[in-house]
Formats: structure tokens, C-alpha cells, sequence
């Protein structure tokens, strides 16, 4: 009676199982990707393009998921790969298990509301144990900074080349990183920068080899000199930034012009002609001696600014623009009319050079230099864009350890200890939230047991071991070498992680196991009634 019809309505514990169940299939469809023994997922969408990857994020991204308690999940990846940009697949992969236990705990008779108020109590303690075992880094020493981001490839095709991916990511963020306005420092007195990735420009090429890939202090336009006869090298540029265009523009209404004598039609084509020169002549006047422009330039100014030793780059991105506006210190200019010479950038060096079969347009040594690009080659455009998602992930651990210079290793270790250390803590907490800690420690132990299971080891015989050593030996660092099959320190390893991405994870995965396991009611309209 109070619902359209062909609305579907599902109700109490039949609501709570449907979404339960479709979270934990996301979960469990990204299992196997975790780690350095992981797989690959082939994504393949509805016009044929293929997609290779790992990366949590990306698969989900890619997915149509329908469900929308699995499109909750994709929301949580997402997150995750916005605020710290790794440890996607372990956020989704505690949430899945985050669902497993609690679904157990309400067969037990145990009150959704309850479950949650435990989980998030034991998510701040495990926050707590964390911060304990941390260890903070002084942000100087770039070797620390480079095995971090290499822990973050080591799960991907690059992996070989990490080394020379993650000396990019380093240099890249040190390019771009500044001082922030408090003078504020970390408990080991040791500085912490802040970085802005929307000055770190990656640009892929097929070709060449991943080792080839290459820092280039400015911005690369990906596109060409737009006239044959304009210098392709300048120094001491002085550039212009445009976008409207510089042609004639198309009146709004159509227009007709009535010619009856061959002289008119001279008169018109000069007084076009008169137009465009007037264009080139402004920005001749003002000294400009390269344009990039957003839209089109007429043949006739083209011809004009080669001429007067003008350079031109027509039909470059709004974000190219954008980009070019920061590095160069130059403002972007829509009107001609109110151009002057305060409205150029400066950069030292614009140079066309040719990339595989391409010319692309280099602007290095900018005005800022707090604008920097990393060109990644490689064997083909599958892996160019693997080594660009990689190089995201790189790029993200690194701003967060300057940012935040505390880490944690890696290898499922922090997970084992801070699992060890919540059971323990789960024996004073009174009621029935103490189930519900101690099902999140068993949930967070999913990420040790899901490598284990990667690599082919025993997953019991691993965890005991972990659990064991980790006990006998004091040292929270006792995790999953997967790639020697065998438990050990991971520290000593420089498997390391920062501890910025471990927080975020327990708690996207917490505030999305929350959301879904309070909800105890499902209407869904049928495409034919909302229409209707």
C-alpha cells in the first residue's frame, strides 16, 4: 500500500544475509590477488579493451558491480586509494572477514548494534597498539623512503625494476615537498613535509624498457610543434597560456555575404587576413616567444607567428594548461585584448623531442620548480599502464611517510601482533562486546593467513609459527616471507610500510562493516516502477 508497485522489500536477518553475503564475494574475488605471489586479474570491458592488474582498486573500479552492498565495498577501495593510496586489497579483504565473523556472532544470538560497538572500540585500541610498535623515521634518509615504496610494487609486474620505480617516486616527492606552515615535529624531533601530488605529472610511453623511465623536472605536453617552419628549441622561454582560440570564429547564426564583384572578395579575405594578424601582433608585442593554446589556431597565424619566430602547440588538455599555469608562474588568458607581459611564465628550457614514433613538447627548469614529471616506458601499453598504477601507489606511501614519518614492516606482522595483543586486551572488556573484539582479531589475522595461502604454505602451520616467534622473541616484525616461503623478520627484510596506510585500512574496513551490519532493511524499486 506505501510502496510503489514492483518494489521488492527484504527484511530483519534475510536483509543482513543478502548483503553479508555479496560483500564477502568481493572479498573473496580479491583474495588471490594479494602479496608478491598474488595474481592478475584479466578486466574486460563491454567494447573489448583489456585490462591486466592487481591492484585492488582497479579491479573493483573496472567491475559493474550491481549489489549495492558490493558497491559499498568498492566505495571503501576507493577511499582507501584516495586518502593513502595502497592497501586497497587489505581493506576490502579484513572487511570481507570483518562480515564473516560478525554473520557467526548473530547466529549466536548476539545483536548487530553490539558487534559494531565492539569492532570500533577494537579498532581504536588496535590504532593504539599500532602507534606503540611504529617506528619513526627521519624523512632524510631516502633509502628508508625508497623500500617503502618498493614494498608497495613488490605485489606487481614491476617489481623487477622497483628499484629504479621507486628512486622516481622519492626524487618526485622530494621535487614537489615543502615545509609546512607550523614548525611542528614528530616526538623523535624529526621533520615532516607536506606534498602536493597534483604537481607530480606521470606520463607512459610504450617502448624502450621500464629501466628507461625517466624524471623530468617540468611538465611533458603530449603533443607537437604545430608548424613545420616554429623553432622546436628554446632557452629562456617566454611562454603564453591560452585558451580560446585564435582563428575566426563562427558567427552564432547563420550569415550570408553577397559578393557580386571580384574585388569584394579580395576585401574580405584581407580583412580576415587583417584580423588574424591583429591576434599575432599582441602577443608579438608582449614578447611571447611559445604559445600553448587549449583550442585551434588558424593556418594563416600559424604562418604569421612562424614568421615572427613564434612557437605554437595547438589543442592541448585543460589539465595540461592547468599543469603549465603552476610550473611556469604564467596566468591563463581567455581574451587577447587584455593580454601583457605580467601574464607570461618563464621556464628556462622548451624543447620538441621525439618519444618512439611521437614528438612530445618538454618544458623543464620552470619558474616553480615544485612541478615535476615522471615519463615511465616499457614493453607495451598493458605494462606502461601496470607501471602507472604501480607508480600512483609508489608515489602515494612515499607523501604519506613525509607527511607522517612512522612505519610499521610488513608481511601480515603488525596484523599478527596487533591481533595477539586484542585478545588479550578482549579479557578485561565486560558483556558481549568482548565476542565481538575478539572476532576483530581473528578478522584482522585474514591478511598473514591470506598471504600464507598466496605462496602455497601451510596456513595453520604459519600462523603458529608467526604467533610463536612473535611471543618468544619479543618482536612484533614476525610475519609472512613469501617470497622464501618461510616465517621471518620482515624488518630486517625492508618490507616496510607506513603507518598511515595500516590506520586507514582498519578504518574504512570498520566504518563499512558498521554500515552494512546495521542495516536491516532492503527496498529496491524495479526499473519499470521508477519509470512509471
Amino acid at each position: 500500500m506505501l510502496l510503489k508497485e514492483g518494489t521488492s522489500q527484504t527484511k530483519g536477518m534475510d536483509a543482513l544475509k543478502n548483503n553479508v553475503q555479496a560483500a564477502k564475494i568481493v572479498a573473496t574475488m580479491l583474495k588471490s590477488v594479494l602479496g608478491p605471489r598474488g595474481m592478475d586479474k584479466m578486466l574486460v570491458s563491454g567494447t573489448g579493451d583489456v585490462t591486466i592488474t592487481n591492484d585492488g582498486a582497479t579491479i573493483l573500479k573496472e567491475m559493474d558491480v550491481q549489489h549495492p552492498a558490493a558497491k559499498m565495498m568498492v566505495e571503501v577501495a576507493k577511499a582507501v586509494d584516495a586518502e593513502v593510496g595502497d592497501g586497497t586489497t587489505s581493506s576490502v579483504i579484513i572487511a570481507g572477514a570483518l562480515l564473516e565473523k560478525a554473520e557467526e556472532l548473530i547466529k549466536q544470538g548476539i545483536h548487530p548494534t553490539v558487534i559494531v560497538d565492539g569492532y570500533r572500540k577494537a579498532m581504536r585500541q588496535a590504532i593504539e597498539i599500532l602507534n606503540k610498535i611504529a617506528e619513526e623515521v627521519n624523512i632524510e634518509d631516502h633509502s628508508v623512503l625508497a623500500n617503502i615504496a618498493k614494498t608497495s610494487m613488490e605485489s606487481k609486474i614491476v617489481s623487477v625494476d622497483s628499484d629504479v620505480l621507486a628512486d622516481l617516486a622519492v626524487r618526485a616527492i622530494f621535487a614537489v615537498a615543502e615545509k609546512p606552515a607550523t614548525e611542528e615535529k614528530s616526538s623523535k624531533n624529526h621533520q615532516y613535509l607536506v606534498a602536493d601530488l597534483d604537481n607530480v605529472k606521470v606520463q607512459k610511453k610504450p617502448g624502450g624498457a621500464m629501466r628507461d623511465s625517466s624524471l623530468i623536472e617540468g611538465i611533458i605536453v603530449d603533443k607537437e610543434v604545430a608548424h613545420s617552419e616554429m623553432p622546436k628549441r628554446f632557452h629562456d622561454a617566454k611562454i603564453l597560456l591560452l585558451n580560446s582560440s585564435l582563428e575566426i570564429e563562427k558567427t552564432e547564426f547563420d550569415a550570408k555575404i553577397s559578393i557580386d564583384r571580384p574585388e569584394q572578395m579580395t576585401m574580405f579575405l584581407e580583412e580576415e587576413s587583417n584580423m588574424i594578424s591583429g591576434m599575432t601582433a599582441k602577443i608579438v608585442s608582449v614578447g611571447a616567444n611559445i604559445v600553448f593554446c587549449q583550442k585551434g589556431i588558424d593556418d594563416i597565424a600559424l604562418d604569421y607567428l612562424a614568421k615572427a619566430g613564434i612557437s605554437a602547440v595547438k589543442r592541448i588538455k585543460e589539465s595540461d594548461l592547468n599543469a603549465l599555469a603552476k610550473a611556469t608562474g604564467a596566468r591563463v588568458v581567455t581574451n587577447l585584448d587584455d593580454l601583457s607581459p605580467r601574464d607570461l611564465g618563464y621556464a628556462q628550457n622548451v624543447e620538441e623531442r621525439k618519444v618512439e614514433t611521437d614528438k612530445w613538447v618538454f618544458v623543464e627548469k620552470c619558474k616553480n620548480p615544485k612541478a615535476v614529471s615522471i615519463l615511465i616506458r616499457g614493453g607495451s601499453q598493458r605494462v606502461v599502464d601496470e607501471a602507472e598504477r604501480s607508480m600512483h601507489d609508489a608515489l602515494m606511501v612515499v607523501k604519506d611517510v613525509v607527511q607522517k614519518p612512522a612505519i610499521v614492516a610488513g608481511g601480515g606482522s603488525p596484523e599478527a601482533h596487533v591481533s595477539h595483543k586484542l585478545r588479550t586486551w578482549a579479557s578485561g572488556v565486560p558483556g558481549r562486546e568482548h565476542y565481538a573484539i575478539l572476532a576483530f582479531a581473528d578478522a584482522i589475522e585474514s591478511i598473514p593467513v591470506t598471504l600464507a595461502e598466496n605462496g602455497g604454505m601451510d596456513v595453520i602451520d604459519t600462523l603458529t609459527a608467526i604467533r610463536s616467534k612473535q611471543s618468544s622473541t619479543n618482536n612484533p616484525w614476525i610475519g609472512v616471507d613469501v617470497k622464501e616461503l618461510k616465517v621471518g623478520d620482515m624488518r630486517k627484510k625492508n618490507i616496510i610500510e607506513p603507518l598511515a596506510v595500516k590506520e586507514q585500512i582498519l578504518k574504512s574496513a570498520t566504518e563499512t562493516t558498521a554500515m552494512l551490519l546495521r542495516i536491516d532493511n532492503i527496498l529496491a524499486s524495479s526499473g519499470k516502477a521508477a519509470s512509471g
